[in-house]
C-alpha cells in the first residue's frame, strides 16, 4: 500500500510539471529586426531639424558660394528645439549638420566653410555640440544627416579626393560627439551637378566600425530605408523587408519598391517617412504649418503602416523653432493621445481559432491585450483551411469606435499578408500587411460586442502582440474607402 501511494504521488509530481511546461516559441520568420532596429520602430515618432546656411538665405538647395559670415543666428537655443520634438512625443532628434551647400554645422578641420569661419560666437561656436548636450540632458537620442552632395568642397566630382574627404568628416561626427543613433545619407543631386562615384560600402562600413549599434539611413538601407516619397506616407502594403542587391541610391525608379517592400525579400529594411511640418524643408518667413488633422492624416499613413515618421521641424533664422510650429505639435501630440490613450479593448474576453502549446503554453490569445509588445498570440501550425482567427468580447457593448488596432510581434519577423476585421460578424475592414502596426480607421464609429480579426494569408502561424480599439473624433471617414461590407462566412 505505501509503494502504490509513492508511485501516485510521483506520478501528480509528473503531471504537474509536464501541465505546467511553457511550450517553446515558434521558429522566427527571417529575416528578423536587430536589437538597434526593433527600438528604432518603438520611437514611432522621430524629428529633423533643417537649419543651415539655406535658414539665412531664404533658399531650399544653396549654391555653396554663400559667405560664413551670413550664418548669425541671434539667439540660437537647441533646448529649446529639443522641448519642441519632445512635446510632439520624439525621442530622436537628426540634425543637417551638413546640407548640399556644403556649409559644416561643426568646426570641421577639412574646411573653412563652416561654423568656425561665421561670425556667430566669434567662430567658436558648434551647432552639433550644442545640440548633443541639449538631447543629453532631456534623454533623447540624436541623428546627423550628412549630405553627399557638396557644391562648396573643390573636391567633389574628383572620386578618390571627395571620397576621403567625405570619410574624414564622417569621422569627425562619429567620434566627437558621443552616440549617434541614426546616421542619414541621400542620393540627392541637381541635374548639372557633377558626377560622382560615391563609396557607400566604404562609408557604411566605416560607420558600422565606430558606431556598431547605430542605425543607417539611406534608398538602401542597410538599416533603415527611405519610403520612396516625401509626403509621409507609405504603402497600404508595407513589407519591412526587401531585397538589397537590387536597391541603388538615387535611383527614382524604385520609388514603388521602397514604398511597399518585399514579402520576399531577404534583408530587414523597414521604411522611415520623412515630411515637413511646414511646406519647404528650412524656414521661411511666409510659410506655416500643416494643421493638425493633416498631421493626423500622416500618422495614419505613416505610422498606422508599419512605418516611423521623420518629421521635420525647421528652426527660424533667429535660432528658435517658431512658437507656432511649438503649439503644432504639442497639439499633434495631444491629438494622437486622444485616441491612443483609451483602448476600448481593454478587459476584454480573447479567444482564438488556435493556440501554440494550448492552455498554459505561454501563447494565450489574451497576450494582445497586456501593453506587452514581448508577449504575443501565436496560432498552431496549419489554417485548417479556413484561415487563423482571434476575437475579442468587448466589456462593453455601447462603447463607439472608429479605429482598429493590429500589431505583430515583429522580433520574430513579419508575417500577415491579408487579414479582415469582422465586428458583430460584419465586415468592417480588411488589408494586407500588418507589420510593427496598422491602423484601420472605420468609416463611421461601430459599436459591437465582438469584434474578430481573421488573418486569411500569412506566412507561417500569425503572431499577434496587440489588438486595440479606439475612437478617434477628429476622424471624419472622409479619408477611408468603404468595403464591400459582408458578414462572415
Amino acid at each position: 500500500m505505501r509503494w502504490t501511494s509513492f508511485w501516485v504521488v510521483l506520478l501528480l509530481h509528473q503531471c504537474q510539471y509536464t501541465c505546467s511546461k511553457v511550450v517553446a516559441p515558434p521558429l522566427r520568420r527571417l529575416p528578423i529586426p536587430s536589437a538597434s532596429q526593433l527600438k528604432w520602430q518603438r520611437r514611432e515618432v522621430i524629428v529633423f531639424f533643417h537649419f543651415g546656411m539655406n535658414t539665412f538665405t531664404d533658399s531650399e538647395w544653396g549654391t555653396g558660394e554663400e559667405s560664413p559670415a551670413l550664418f548669425d543666428p541671434a539667439a540660437l537655443d537647441t533646448g529649446q528645439w529639443v522641448d519642441a520634438a519632445a512635446g510632439a512625443g520624439a525621442s530622436l532628434v537628426i540634425l543637417t549638420a551638413k546640407h548640399h551647400d556644403g556649409f559644416c554645422l561643426w568646426p570641421s578641420r577639412y574646411t573653412d566653410h563652416s561654423v568656425a569661419r561665421s561670425p556667430w560666437k566669434g567662430g567658436r561656436g558648434d551647432v552639433v555640440r550644442e545640440l548633443v548636450d541639449a538631447a543629453s540632458a532631456r534623454g533623447i537620442d540624436v541623428g546627423l544627416y550628412l549630405s553627399p552632395w557638396d557644391r562648396h568642397e573643390k573636391s567633389y566630382g574628383l572620386e578618390v579626393e571627395y571620397n576621403e574627404y567625405y570619410l574624414a568628416q564622417l569621422q569627425e561626427l562619429l567620434t566627437r560627439y558621443g552616440r549617434i543613433s541614426e546616421i542619414w545619407f541621400d542620393g540627392a543631386k541637381g541635374e548639372k551637378a557633377k558626377k560622382m562615384n560615391y563609396y557607400f560600402k566604404d562609408w557604411f562600413e566605416t560607420v558600422k566600425q565606430l558606431q556598431s549599434s547605430i542605425n543607417i539611413f539611406s534608398d538602401a538601407g542597410p538599416d533603415i530605408r527611405w519610403v520612396g516619397d516625401e509626403s509621409g506616407s507609405a504603402g497600404s502594403t508595407s513589407w519591412s523587408t526587401v531585397n538589397r542587391t537590387v536597391l541603388r541610391i538615387g535611383d527614382a525608379s524604385l520609388e514603388s519598391y521602397l514604398n511597399t517592400g518585399d514579402p520576399r525579400g531577404t534583408d530587414w529594411v523597414p521604411p522611415e517617412c520623412d515630411v515637413s511640418i511646414r511646406p519647404g524643408w528650412f524656414w521661411h518667413k511666409n510659410e506655416t504649418a500643416k494643421p493638425v488633422s493633416q498631421l493626423m492624416e500622416i500618422y495614419y499613413n505613416s505610422v498606422g503602416h508599419n512605418c516611423v515618421l521623420l518629421l521635420n521641424v525647421p528652426p527660424n533664422s533667429t535660432g528658435l523653432v517658431s512658437d507656432d510650429d511649438m503649439q503644432r505639435l504639442r497639439d499633434f501630440r495631444a491629438a494622437i493621445n486622444s485616441v491612443f490613450s483609451t483602448d476600448l479593448a481593454a478587459g476584454s474576453a480573447a479567444k482564438a481559432s488556435t493556440q501554440r502549446g494550448g492552455e498554459g503554453g505561454g501563447f494565450a490569445p489574451d497576450n494582445v491585450l497586456d501593453c506587452d509588445d514581448r508577449t504575443y498570440w501565436a496560432a498552431e501550425d496549419g489554417d485548417r483551411g479556413r484561415g487563423h482567427w482571434i476575437e475579442l468580447a468587448l466589456p462593453r457593448a455601447n462603447a463607439s469606435f472608429n479605429v482598429v488596432r493590429i500589431q505583430e510581434a515583429i522580433a520574430m519577423g513579419q508575417r500577415i499578408m491579408k487579414h479582415e476585421v469582422f465586428a458583430d460578424r460584419k465586415l468592417v475592414a480588411k488589408g494586407t500587411t500588418v507589420g510593427y502596426k496598422r491602423l484601420h480607421r472605420l468609416p463611421s464609429p461601430v459599436k459591437a460586442r465582438r469584434v474578430k480579426i481573421r488573418i486569411t494569408k500569412s506566412r507561417g502561424p500569425p503572431l499577434l502582440s496587440a489588438v486595440g480599439l479606439h475612437y478617434d473624433p477628429f476622424n471624419k471617414g472622409s479619408s477611408v474607402g468603404k468595403h464591400n461590407i459582408g458578414t462572415e462566412a
